[in-house]
């Protein structure tokens, strides 16, 4: 699966969806990561707030990957002639 992130609500939707594909419970995953239940719900609901040490933690945990690249151009060439 390869999404494109625009807003950390949907960071937290694919913590969560990812979660549960691989059959954890929050507290399963949560013990993984020494964290508490709350924290890793907290987490999934507002995605905000992670470190990129917990993001990386949770996206090994998870089987994902992040990748940054650069934006593809959606400028298009000008047509007009000078």
């Amino acid at each position: 699966m390869e999404q494109v992130l625009t807003h950390s609500a949907q960071l937290g939707q694919i913590l969560a969806t990812r979660r549960r594909a691989a059959k954890l419970s929050q507290r399963a995953l949560a013990a993984k990561l020494a964290i508490s239940q709350n924290r890793l719900s907290e987490i999934e609901a507002n995605p905000g707030t992670l470190t990129v040490d917990r993001l990386l933690g949770l996206a090994n945990l998870l089987g994902l990957e992040l990748i940054i690249q650069d934006r593809p151009s959606t400028r298009r060439p000008s047509k007009t002639e000078w």
